[in-house]
């Protein structure tokens, strides 16, 4: 039974929970339960700044925050990482008690407060190993049920990023415009 990771490095799926035999998405109700979960939460987190990043910088400057690119913790409670953040979170999981949260409501906020703290991994302190992979083979995802699965998403960028309505629309960004990357060229 393969392991894989979707979107992001840290959540690991079996693949045969996940995927058919086609490398495609399985429907949502076919999954098991968890990993449904962290699919749909998925959706809401991906590109989203680094926790780390945003208590560095805050809401006010959360253009100044990395982009998450590890998930660690449960739905809801989870720890977004950039690679220059991840060596802490796994140094204060290791190696400063954070193992004890695992599974926690609490485990997000314990981070928050170790990191607050000044608290920061040794230098060339290693984070976790990955095997590299291309996101670009990735199955179109499932079509999620906003509603039914409203605890676990978010309606849009300024939810995950703290912007409120007013700020992103001061921003002067035009959504409707084709950037690199969005399909456009």
């Amino acid at each position: 039974m393969a392991k894989v990771s979707i979107g992001m490095l840290g959540w690991r799926f079996d693949e045969e929970n996940v995927l058919d035999e086609d490398g495609d998405f399985l429907p949502l109700e076919e999954m098991p339960p968890n990993d449904r979960e962290r699919i749909v939460r998925l959706g809401s987190i991906y590109n989203a700044p680094c926790n780390a990043c945003w208590l560095i910088h805050g809401d006010a400057n959360v253009d100044d925050c990395e982009t998450a690119r590890y998930v660690y913790g449960e739905p809801l409670s989870e720890v977004l990482l950039c690679e220059e953040h991840e060596p802490d979170f796994v140094y204060w999981f290791r190696e400063e008690g954070g193992n004890e949260y695992r599974g926690t409501e609490e485990f997000e906020d314990a981070f928050y407060e170790w990191f607050l703290e000044g608290n920061r991994a040794p230098e060339g302190y290693e984070g976790m190993e990955y095997v590299e992979t291309d996101p670009d083979d990735l199955p179109e995802p499932p079509e999620v049920d906003s509603e039914e699965y409203d605890d676990l998403t978010g309606d849009d960028v300024s939810d995950r990023v703290g912007l409120t309505d007013e700020e992103v629309a001061d921003s002067g960004v035009d959504f409707g415009s084709e950037y690199p990357g969005s399909g456009g060229r």
